[in-house]
């Protein structure tokens, strides 16, 4: 049977903004729309930021609250993931969403270079954030920037201080952090199966990687993150008309690999999540 293939839209972010393409949702309004229409393209995840009005991340559970109810009225069995990333907020008002028990939120398990500071994510706050995720039964999505934080995302679920399934994304692309590296990626996969056999993986790109990385996940039998939070054009000349378009990107090479789209119950079993 063809692996079907799960696609999470990161809808809007932290940093890309209106100047770099109008196209970036900012309002909750906008997140909605756009992630609808990615959702019809054939996203079943989102990946969630909120902004301030100004445009400026946000942690404000409010917003996060209006979000999820859209997305839940609109977009039927879509899984929702919210960001617990550092952009938005320190200590815990990264977690302060997590109440509106979402199906998942993201965790980053260590810490790492990012273009102009340092992504902290110390001991004491991943066990919070943990903690706060079983609590509230929601599955952690694992964003790995380094290959090190494969090793201790394995060493937290095989301690029981993950809820849920283990799910990695590999992120790479990142200026500072892990190169978009063929080999580096295929022995992330590699290490992944040896620790943890038949864990489901994802991989993101950044920028002009996120092509790269979609067409290498999708043929290595992995899932895809796209979006416009990671990137904001086709090529380097167009800027991406949608996330939508950005989606359809990704079915384009799904179908070149022989790989169907997971429909949300497909990608909720992949997952152990609820339907």
């Amino acid at each position: 049977m063809r692996k079907p293939c799960i696609i999470c839209i990161a809808i809007t972010g932290s940093v890309s903004t209106k100047a770099h393409n109008p196209a970036v949702p900012i309002t909750v309004t906008e997140q909605i729309e756009s992630t609808h229409e990615a959702f019809e393209a054939g996203a079943t995840i989102a990946h969630c930021h909120v902004r301030n009005d100004d445009g400026s991340p946000s942690s404000d559970p409010d917003k996060f609250a209006q979000l999820q109810e859209g997305l839940r009225a609109h977009c039927p069995q879509m899984i929702i993931q919210f960001s617990t990333g550092g952009r938005s907020g320190a200590g815990a008002a990264r977690g302060g969403m997590l109440p509106l028990q979402p199906d998942m939120a993201s965790l980053t398990v260590g810490s790492n270079n990012f273009p102009t500071r340092v992504y902290e994510n110390p001991p004491d706050l991943v066990t919070w954030l943990a903690g706060e995720m079983r609590k509230y039964r929601i599955t952690p999505e694992i964003e790995a920037f380094d290959l090190s934080h494969i090793h201790q995302a394995v060493a937290l679920h095989k301690a029981g201080a993950l809820y849920g399934q283990l799910y990695v994304q590999f992120v790479m692309g990142v200026k500072n952090a892990m190169p978009a590296d063929r080999d580096v990626f295929d022995y992330y996969i590699k290490t992944l199966e040896r620790l943890a056999p038949g864990t489901p993986w994802c991989a993101a790109g950044i920028g002009r990687h996120q092509i790269e990385l979609n067409e290498w996940a999708i043929a290595a039998g992995g899932h895809v993150r796209t979006g416009l939070e990671d990137n904001v054009r086709l090529d380097r000349t167009t800027l991406a008309p949608s996330n939508a378009a950005l989606v359809k990107r990704a079915v384009e090479i799904c179908d070149r690999h022989d790989r169907p789209i997971a429909s949300p119950e497909q990608a909720r079993a992949i997952l152990g999540l609820a339907a």
